[in-house]
């Protein structure tokens, strides 16, 4: 499966090198390029996260039916068609329906092409495999974004396009390159095509699933503590309270893209043999310190160039557990799930990210902008919450899902985990002897 792995990681990073051509100047290109307004820029940011919430709820049962081959095609054209369109608009109308095609895409993008990593790798592979895939994607993005800043002149709208441009053709590519892996059947969805004993449910299945549940929930706090304060909360605490440049917080993004480039693969080395809920936890822990040094930069009364050094480091430090979370939980949700449930798993825990994108922004912008205080404490608190819900997550878990190198051992008893009360005639989990 060597092979069919390399493609979908060139598939996954050549996209993400074409995201990273427009999401640092999405809201300029509509704000100030297309002289919409700051109302409409916003408004078609928010409908890129509604997008995305409407279409994941049907995508996981989609690709289990379907397969994540086909799925991933389809989105990556649908994906294109709204890059392009996007690049062209410059009315009202035109700008937000474009926002919702391109956001409805990438969102189905993401469960699809994580299904195929699950399908290509086995339980020893699949923790490399989601740490590579993370490595790559922001490495694309990070280069996408100097390139695309070397293109970019608010003057010239066509260098705007240009750049929307280069993005459809990259979802081309990627759905170009996925047409030529050819990827496994399942053994269990094998039999169950067969026998008819496929797992009926969906919804209700998942929410049985106490150690799913618990993940999706450390999911959404995970992702509303940090990627969701990158732009909005965090930048908006840093450039009021701690009184540092705009052009600082590209600095500090590019920190944070460094150090998980940087330190992703040595991170890996140290995580892959320990167990994935306490690496969680220490994420909580490590998130929390940097919340606390953000709340120097701010509120600590020292030099600019000390509150700017804190600042970056904040964001530094995310990254650090940005590296340790990329081969842990991806790779636990894939885990969890029956084998012929992975898209609904894949795309549940997707909604769960989206949902945490959309409300991070919401809750923490005016409080990074007006409260302070609170807004350090707040995520301090949050930061933590990770590390409690990680550790009780911890307990649900078998011991080969909690730390898969088990897995690789001799004479190792692996256990089948199925959610609860999947299937009332469905038999009982069996032991299996590697």
């Amino acid at each position: 499966m060597g092979a069919a792995l390399r493609r979908i990681q060139l598939g996954s990073a050549l996209s993400a090198f074409g995201l990273g051509f427009t999401v640092p100047y999405l809201y300029v290109y509509v704000a100030q390029v297309r002289d919409l307004g700051a109302g409409t820029a916003g408004v078609v940011l928010a409908v890129f996260a509604m997008a995305a919430l409407a279409v994941l709820p049907f995508t996981g049962r989609v690709i289990d039916r379907r397969g994540p081959l086909p799925v991933l095609v389809v989105a990556s054209g649908v994906a294109s068609l709204g890059a392009v369109a996007l690049g062209f608009s410059s009315q009202v109308t035109a700008a937000v329906l474009s926002a919702a095609v391109l956001g409805a895409g990438t969102a189905v993008m993401q469960p699809a092409l994580a299904t195929m990593l699950v399908r290509c790798s086995d339980a020893t592979t699949r923790t490399r495999a989601f740490a590579m895939q993370f490595f790559l994607q922001n490495l694309g993005l990070g280069i996408g974004g100097l390139v695309g800043g070397l293109i970019v002149d608010t003057s010239r709208a066509s260098s705007f396009t240009m750049l929307f441009l280069i993005e459809a053709v990259m979802f081309l590519v990627l759905g170009a390159i996925a047409a030529t892996v050819r990827m496994p059947r399942p053994t269990a969805v094998l039999k169950e095509a067969v026998d008819g004993s496929a797992p009926r449910g969906g919804l209700r299945v998942l929410l049985s699933h106490r150690a799913m549940v618990q993940l999706c929930v450390l999911g959404f706090v995970v992702f509303f503590a940090c990627y969701g304060q990158f732009e909005s909360g965090l930048a908006a605490y840093g450039t009021e309270a701690a009184g540092i440049q705009p052009s600082t917080l590209g600095i500090a993004l590019a920190a944070n893209t460094a150090v998980i480039v940087v330190a992703q693969f040595v991170v890996l080395r140290l995580v892959e043999r320990r167990k994935r809920s306490r690496v969680i936890a220490s994420v909580g822990l490590i998130w929390a310190f940097a919340w606390i040094v953000a709340g120097y930069a701010g509120l600590g009364h020292g030099s600019q160039t000390m509150a700017t050094a804190a600042m970056i480091s904040t964001y530094a430090l995310f990254g650090l557990g940005e590296s340790m979370l990329s081969p842990t939980v991806a790779p636990l949700v894939a885990d969890l799930a029956p084998e012929s449930m992975v898209g609904q798993y894949n795309s549940a825990f997707a909604l769960c990210k989206q949902l945490a994108l959309a409300v991070g922004p919401a809750v923490g912008g005016p409080m990074g902008a007006s409260l302070h205080g609170p807004y350090i404490v707040t995520f301090v608190l949050f930061s933590l919450g990770i590390t409690v819900l990680a550790l009780r997550l911890g307990r649900r878990l078998t011991p080969v899902q909690d730390q898969p190198s088990l897995a690789a051992g001799p004479s190792r008893v692996v256990t089948v985990s199925l959610p609860e009360n999947a299937s009332a005639d469905r038999p009982a989990p069996v032991a299996a002897v590697h």
